[in-house]
């Protein structure tokens, strides 16, 4: 039996990330804003948000009300505050506040919509959000904070926590509280590039890079 080998098909070229965001083809965005060297990922859609620097989405992502701290890596299939029923009402539906589709008013409900906006989710900076994680509306994630893949988180998660499962659980802390403290307290992710860039190779030894940076 023959075989043909293909290396590779149909694959992207490396991308050049700048000062304006990039956003995949197919990527649907809409009232967001943008930080510096940010990029989104094929097929993930955002509305109502902000994505600081250096922060990225993979692909898959939907997004809704929600402030991305800079760093940030989301993973693919991330949805982050999804859109959610009145259970407290007489019907779960959303014929009531989407009552114009079923021409049951001229227009949709608009103080519902509004109140679902503010309750936004805050994810921080240097976050890692894995593959196939939820994070339900009004949860704050903190800085440096990891969540595993495929958890549903439903509370907030506190810095340099790893979280993970459904409903996600605390798994352990990444670092010891008083280095998770000294890390946050330099505020690395708001240098600018040139200082990101010099001090590169520093980022790669936790003890002396806090020995240089800390406060």
């Amino acid at each position: 039996m023959r075989h043909t080998y293909i290396e590779s098909y149909n694959l992207p070229g490396p991308v050049q990330l700048g000062l304006a965001p990039t956003l995949a083809a197919s990527a649907v965005v809409r009232d967001c804003r943008f930080g510096r060297y940010t990029q989104v990922g094929e097929h993930s859609r955002m509305d109502n948000c902000v994505l600081d620097d250096y922060a990225y989405l993979g692909i898959g992502c939907d997004l809704m009300s929600a402030d991305i701290g800079k760093f940030a890596n989301i993973a693919a299939n991330v949805r982050i505050n999804p859109g959610f029923h009145p259970m407290e009402w007489p019907t779960l539906h959303h014929f009531t506040y989407r009552r114009a589709m079923y021409g049951m008013a001229d227009t949709d409900d608009a103080d519902y919509f509004a109140w679902r906006r503010r309750q936004r989710v805050v994810v921080g900076h240097d976050t890692w959000i894995g593959h196939g994680a939820v994070i339900m509306p009004g949860v704050r994630i903190g800085n440096g904070a990891v969540v595993g893949s495929n958890s549903v988180v439903t509370k907030d998660v506190a810095p340099y926590t790893i979280v993970g499962g459904v409903a996600a659980k605390v798994i352990r802390q990444r670092f010891p509280k008083a280095i998770a403290q000294a890390l946050e307290a330099t505020a690395w992710w708001d240098w600018d590039h040139e200082t990101l860039t010099q001090r590169m190779p520093e980022f790669k030894d936790l003890r002396s890079f806090l020995a240089k940076y800390a406060p």
